[in-house]
């Protein structure tokens, strides 16, 4: 019985706010129609084009892929062997961010973003390879995000028990290893994110539950029940706020939703007064122990009730 408790509360945090929004809330966009995506993890919008990467096991390569008919226009391809790409995020005119940034295992030194042009027809980039490095030791990460506004990359880390959102030096150096430095508190097993086109707010999923959230203040603004999907990790904004969602699996369904009235009406700008403050005057804020919610403690109460409970029935057995 303690077994299948502590077995039970393992998997609590994929079962949080599972469940799924109302299916006339989202509907298919398209379908990936290229039999070499199979495991679509990052998503980003560049121009009219979507696109996106496989998981960890292709070699670095990116697609883009034409909305109004599923069909792949082109290919870039910038490094043969990566060692766990996770993420995307736009960026300059008719390029992405690309994020070599899983560690499942968290032994990685540095993880690696590169910045790659995509368009028509096939092609390979020859281009600098950026080391990204935490102050904190190695992380796990799926979520690679890039301000609208300043252009400044962010990452934010997965974990059971709530990740945190880096950020990279605003201008990258690609003679040595470039700093991240802490931002705010993310939701649990973080698996993409995106900012919204006015650059103040961000959205951030995890395999059920989207939640989004001020910026830079990272204050949390409101969840999203996510439609079910076959493993749905990537997330893209367009430019009318609406979100897409792609999930793993070979030709793949990507969908678009509406964010909630609720969560649109908490985004809006105070009817007062609004600010004449420049973003780029404002210092991200430090991430305290005081800013992360209580449920993560919570969790890590049971999961303590539940070894205890486990190493008695061990002992019992003696």
């Amino acid at each position: 019985m303690a077994d299948r408790i502590l077995a039970g509360l393992v998997v609590v945090p994929f079962l949080l706010g599972a469940a799924a929004a109302p299916v006339d809330q989202s509907r298919v966009v398209f379908s990936f129609q290229d039999d070499r995506i199979i495991e679509s993890s990052g998503l980003a919008l560049v121009d009219t084009l979507v696109v996106t990467t496989n998981d960890s096991g292709d070699t670095g390569r990116v697609f883009a892929v034409d909305p109004a008919t599923g069909e792949t226009v082109g290919t870039t391809g910038w490094a043969n062997d990566p060692q766990d790409v996770e993420a995307l995020a736009p960026g300059s005119p008719r390029s992405v961010w690309v994020g070599d940034i899983g560690d499942n295992l968290e032994t990685r030194d540095t993880v690696q973003v590169a910045e790659v042009p995509i368009g028509s027809g096939n092609a390979d980039m020859d281009g600098p390879i950026f080391d990204l490095v935490y102050p904190d030791g190695a992380h796990d990460a799926e979520t690679l995000m890039s301000d609208p506004e300043t252009e400044r990359l962010y990452v934010a880390t997965k974990s059971v028990l709530g990740g945190t959102l880096y950020a990279a030096p605003e201008e990258l150096s690609a003679t040595g290893p470039n700093r991240l430095e802490p931002v705010g508190d993310v939701l649990p097993i973080a698996t993409d994110g995106s900012f919204f086109p006015d650059g103040r707010h961000v959205v951030i999923r995890n395999y059920s539950v989207a939640v989004v959230y001020a910026f830079p203040s990272m204050e949390r603004v409101g969840s999203i029940n996510l439609p079910s999907q076959e493993q749905g990790e990537g997330i893209a904004v367009d430019r009318q706020d609406r979100l897409l969602l792609s999930s793993e699996g070979a030709r793949s369904e990507v969908l678009r939703m509406k964010v909630p009235d609720d969560v649109r009406a908490a985004m809006a700008p105070a009817s007062e007064g609004p600010s004449t403050a420049s973003r780029e005057d404002s210092e991200l804020p430090e991430t305290t122990e005081s800013q992360r919610s209580a449920w993560p403690w919570f969790l890590t109460g049971l999961l303590g009730i539940a070894f205890i409970l486990v190493l008695t029935r061990s002992l019992r057995r003696r």
